[in-house]
């Protein structure tokens, strides 16, 4: 594109090779080149004239002067944060940590408060049956899921969480507790109130995805009250966060979904709290004494922490934030 220019600037071969510092038979050489490759002629190639530029060079020029205005800004944006995470690899006081987490809307909230103490989080957002898995299976070195405070040692979602984490292999690091509620329509023109009320003629759901802590909870109460999902109307249209089930119910298309106050707050949606749970980081043992995982608890046991969650709609900040608990001592299920 810039010998190009140069050549319609300059008006010859000459000149653009002048412009450009580089010899005549360079330029010459690979503006055929380019010609061959691109089969369409770029240069009007007439003896004892000027260059001109086909019409085609010139279309190319068009489209490249609208390309660059257009993306400009994502350019620049772009190679901001390439700049930025090659000068973190090359920071030896900077940290990284893998997460595989249950999406949670207080996890954004440390990763960016994380990122200005150099401690970059890495965060692969899965449900939360798949991030104990990813942990299990080496992936990372943090894993984040929910659960209510104490769930029956027969429910469903001890028997499932239960045989994933591993007493002995593993530490509980306490994050934050939060509401789980019905995201609804502004005003809640269905009145919507309880879990019972989605069974209401005509109410339309909107489920989360298979192995999230969400969906986990919901499979729970319908078991718990011999309910089938077939009696759900919407049980099988599925939503892979809380934004995007939030998303969905703003649109219309559905009138109700399980999730959190701050994802339905976000999208100007009502919320009817009904279960309130905590929200756990689940960590190597072995990894405790590392650095990152160190300047992670320094974080959740701050003051810029606990300010940080005060500003989340449906959370509560944890009295065992940034603290190593233990699996059986803690989760006595």
């Amino acid at each position: 594109m810039d010998t190009l220019h140069a050549v319609r600037e300059t008006g010859s071969i000459a000149g653009a090779a002048k412009t450009l510092k580089l010899s005549y038979r360079h330029v010459w050489g690979e503006l055929k080149r380019w010609e061959q490759l691109l089969g369409q002629a770029l240069i009007l190639w007439e003896k004892g004239q000027a260059a001109k530029l086909s019409e085609f060079a010139n279309k190319l020029l068009w489209a490249e002067r609208q390309a660059q205005a257009r993306l400009a800004p994502q350019i620049s944006a772009l190679h901001a944060e390439l700049e930025k995470t090659f000068a973190v690899a090359f920071d030896p006081g900077s940290h990284l940590l893998t997460v595989y987490a249950s999406h949670d809307d207080a996890l954004l909230q440390l990763q960016q408060l994380a990122a200005v103490h150099t401690l970059h989080l890495d965060i692969r957002f899965c449900g939360s049956v798949d991030a104990i898995r990813a942990l299990n299976e080496g992936r990372c070195t943090v894993a984040g899921f929910h659960a209510p405070a104490q769930p029956e040692a027969t429910s469903l979602i001890a028997s499932t969480y239960r045989p994933l984490l591993k007493t002995g292999q593993y530490k509980l690091i306490g994050f934050a507790s939060r509401q789980q509620g019905l995201m609804v329509a502004k005003g809640n023109p269905s009145g919507l109130r309880s879990w019972r009320d989605l069974l209401k003629p005509g109410v339309r759901f909107v489920n989360r995805n298979p192995g999230s802590g969400t969906r986990l909870l919901f499979d729970q109460w319908l078991q718990t009250q011999q309910i089938a999902p077939t009696e759900i109307s919407g049980y099988a249209q599925e939503e892979p966060s809380h934004t995007a089930l939030a998303a969905c119910i703003a649109s219309g298309k559905a009138d109700v979904g399980l999730g959190i106050e701050s994802a339905a707050k976000a999208q100007g949606l009502d919320f009817v709290p009904l279960e309130e749970e905590v929200y756990w980081l689940v960590c190597l043992k072995s990894a405790l004494d590392s650095a990152p995982v160190r300047r992670l608890c320094e974080l959740l046991c701050s003051d810029g922490w606990t300010r940080k969650v005060d500003t989340l709609a449906g959370y509560t900040q944890d009295t065992r934030a940034g603290q190593i608990h233990s699996l059986k001592n803690t989760l006595h299920w």
